[in-house]
């Protein structure tokens, strides 16, 4: 597997983890809404759905340890969760200041900093991968007679917990020069103020044609470069006590989203609908509806912006720009809000009792404004150039083929356009996407795919296609896999 595939297999295995944050977010949103002036403190209802919440963010390292050794073994089973939660406790549990001090010989008080900040995302992630590899690796070894209660999956947990005394010695060395190069990453992002938040933005879109934006997020949004925008954000008053959070900051890097995901990006289908031909706009309509809804409602833009991102990609270099500018403006106006999931509706309605949630209400005044500025931009600019955007292919390009909304016909007929089963050695799934590898990608029909209702179709090495279908990407996968 190339360098890309392989980072976007960990980035198809960061989605995991980050799965769970909405759960935290549901029960934070839900306590700052029954006691928004105590936070918890006048209400034991309040206080206890924010503690349940505050549970999984302040374990959001470990759960990226379990959650990408899950999320990358070979067969999702719960043997490689388990080896990664021992790869984590076993480095953690020997690089934390104590165990340092002891094992160099040197006092308490000269043990480098970086140490106390052992337990962060960036090694739970790190831990995940090597966990992965080694129950993809051994998960199938037989020992000897005597020892096959130990063969196995059995074996995987044992095999991580040497090779990580090993690791973490590596670590000892190391780790304070990746600690210091992270931290200064973050600081003179953090540094940047507003503008540094707008440029992540900038590169937060340019980067989802490749799956690899969930990386680019960690460093943002967790604590892997001490910014860790979400957790402190979700975490409210207790952050602000704890100095983790400021009121007007804490959030930059989140609250821009929401005038794109909630406005803009449903102006941009308005757009493509009113540039459609007469006789295809009523098929337009219905992709361009159910598109918008799901960006305005929960966040999830994929399935819009695939409609759009290879078919006119000077379309999605200008919507990568205007969410600069939004994320930009937002963060020099301390207009935030903060989410669990992605900036739709539900995550603003969540967030607006949170102590750390500041004029969130302009966002939706920024919001209109988008509004019309994709609709203006989108529409003038698919009009001057002639862009092919949905309903505006030429008649031969246009492809017909019956649909179903059966989800297991709906997976036969995803399995016979990808070549049927011989062809594909691996079937994976995020949020919105197929990950698949296949014996040969050549035979594969885009247009028919495309017929079937798939949004975009992203090609990553030789044999890596991703296949964007939006909510449906999960179940399709599973009835794919129940089909083999």
């Amino acid at each position: 597997m190339n360098i890309l595939g392989y980072l976007q297999k960990i980035g198809r295995a960061l989605m995991v983890p980050v799965a769970v944050l909405p759960a935290a977010a549901i029960l934070m949103g839900i306590g700052y809404w029954i006691d928004p002036n105590g936070w918890g403190g006048g209400s034991p209802l309040a206080a206890f759905l924010i503690k349940a919440g505050a549970a999984i963010i302040d374990s959001m390292p470990i759960l990226f340890a379990v959650g990408v050794a899950y999320g990358m073994s070979k067969d999702k089973d719960g043997s490689a969760a388990l080896a990664g939660l021992v790869g984590f406790l076993v480095v953690t549990t020997l690089l934390s200041p104590g165990a340092v001090a002891q094992i160099k010989g040197i006092p308490a008080d000269q043990v480098p900093a970086a140490f106390a900040k052992i337990s962060n995302q960036f090694v739970g992630i790190l831990c995940g991968v090597i966990a992965a590899e080694l129950y993809n690796r051994f998960s199938s070894v037989e020992l000897h007679k005597a020892l096959a209660f130990f063969s196995g999956r059995r074996l995987v947990p044992i095999v991580t917990s040497v090779v990580m005394i090993v690791v973490s010695f590596i670590l000892m060395a190391v780790w304070p020069v990746i600690y210091g190069g992270l931290v200064n990453f973050g600081e003179s992002i953090v540094s940047m103020g507003s503008t540094g938040a707008g440029i992540y933005a900038f590169f937060n879109r340019l980067l989802i044609p490749v799956g690899l934006h969930h990386a680019l997020n960690s460093v943002f949004w967790f604590d892997v470069a001490g910014i860790n925008d979400i957790p402190n954000f979700l975490g409210g008053q207790s952050s602000i006590d704890a100095g983790k959070a400021v009121v007007g900051v804490t959030g930059m890097y989140q609250a821009g989203f929401f005038p794109i995901m909630m406005f803009g990006l449903p102006g941009a289908a308005l757009a493509i609908y009113h540039s459609a031909k007469k006789e295809n706009k009523e098929k337009v309509a219905s992709i361009m509806i159910a598109a918008a809804f799901a960006a305005f409602f929960t966040g999830v833009t994929e399935p819009l912006e695939f409609s759009f991102m290879f078919v006119a990609p000077v379309l999605y270099v200008i919507h990568a720009l205007l969410t600069g500018l939004s994320v930009f403006i937002a963060s020099s106006m301390h207009w935030i809000a903060g989410f669990g999931f992605s900036a739709g509706l539900v995550d603003m309605v969540l967030s607006s009792r949170n102590p750390l949630a500041t004029q969130w209400y302009m966002l939706l005044v920024q919001g209109l404004v988008f509004f019309g500025l994709y609709y203006a931009i989108f529409r003038a600019v698919i009009v001057k150039f002639n862009l092919k955007t949905p309903g505006r292919e030429d008649d031969e390009a246009v492809p017909v083929q019956a649909q179903t909304t059966d989800r297991t016909e709906l997976a036969k007929q995803y399995l016979e356009v990808l070549g049927g089963q011989d062809n594909l050695v691996t079937i994976d799934a995020c949020i919105t996407r197929l990950r698949l590898t296949l014996k040969d990608r050549s035979i594969v029909d885009e247009r028919k795919l495309k017929a079937l209702g798939a949004a975009g179709v992203v090609k990553l090495g030789e044999q890596n296609l991703q296949v964007i279908l939006g909510p449906l990407a999960e179940i399709i996968a599973g009835e794919m896999k129940a089909l083999r």
